[in-house]
């Protein structure tokens, strides 16, 4: 019988890096999106920690009475504004702005650490994953244990995320982190509807039901550097059951990953068959083509 070694002894070092060349020797280009709203006190040593990481550096600003979007310029962030309806306005907007072929979402209060954005995109740019979810699960929380409040946020999210492991079939452990990484094509794919911050959970349910692969990597959520948050779980949770159970048993794909995918590998054989038929045709795209389409689980 062979022995079980422990997982931080077999686990390579996380990645400090981002390697940005893909399985297709395309270089793939990182564009970091950053919510918020009067977070001058905060967001400065995010903006200058993901932006060795980052192509593009977008902050989408809520209309902040502060001075987060000087900031934010003098850091070199393209500033960006939102409809003032909430975080999922927030990312929306930045979804549709963006330029990288994967996007990362970072909050600006300081309570994720940029340093974690290559382990993040590290599955997807080396073909593995579609979306990659931060996990405070894994990688633990100094901001859900302390109070009613933060018992209420644990709770509420271990309930959304086991209904969504046993009714879909995955194993995953946290499904409200606003830390995570997901191809840019796959995330306006999804066509996300959510206001508040119920978009985090909006995006891991569509992603799942519509068939592209998501995993998971350990992130440690940090006590919010200054000032308080204003987000109450008391306040919004009708919205998130309402969310949630609308997206995990009512809502239905418009056409599933894995239709596509079939219908893609279809027309690349009938083409590739085509190819070899014409003398002194190009050689037929390499598997790393596929990194940019949507995969079935």
């Amino acid at each position: 019988m062979t022995d079980i070694l422990p997982n931080w002894y077999t686990q390579p070092d996380r990645p400090t890096s981002i390697a940005r060349q893909g399985p297709d020797g395309r270089a793939v280009r990182v564009s970091v999106i950053v919510p918020c709203r009067n977070e001058g006190r905060n967001i400065g040593p995010v903006l200058e920690w993901a932006a060795p990481y980052a192509d593009e550096l977008l902050v989408v600003d809520g209309h902040s009475g502060d001075d987060t979007r000087a900031i934010a310029e003098e850091l070199g962030a393209t500033v960006l504004l939102d409809n003032g309806k909430g975080k999922g306005d927030a990312l929306r907007v930045g979804i549709a702005h963006a330029s990288g072929d994967i996007l990362v979402f970072i909050d600006a209060d300081g309570s994720h650490d940029p340093r974690d954005i290559p382990a993040l995109v590290q599955p997807i740019i080396e073909g593995r994953a579609d979306h990659v979810s931060g996990s405070r699960m894994l990688g633990g929380s100094d901001e859900l244990h302390a109070t009613i409040n933060q018992f209420v946020r644990l709770f509420g999210s271990q309930v959304i995320t086991l209904s969504i492991n046993y009714s879909q079939g995955v194993r995953l452990t946290d499904s409200q982190n606003g830390f995570r990484a997901i191809r840019a094509d796959v995330a306006r794919s999804l066509a996300l509807e959510s206001e508040i911050p119920t978009i985090e959970q909006e995006m891991v349910i569509k992603t799942v039901r519509s068939g592209f692969r998501i995993c998971e990597v350990a992130t440690h959520e940090y006590v919010r550097s200054n000032g308080e948050s204003n987000f109450r779980v008391l306040d919004v949770w009708f919205q998130f059951v309402k969310s949630w159970l609308y997206y995990l048993f009512f809502w239905r794909p418009q056409k599933r990953a894995a239709e596509n995918l079939k219908a893609e590998k279809l027309g690349q054989q009938d083409s590739s068959a085509e190819e070899t038929d014409s003398p002194g045709s190009a050689e037929p795209s390499g598997p790393g083509e596929q990194m940019r389409k949507a995969r079935s689980r």
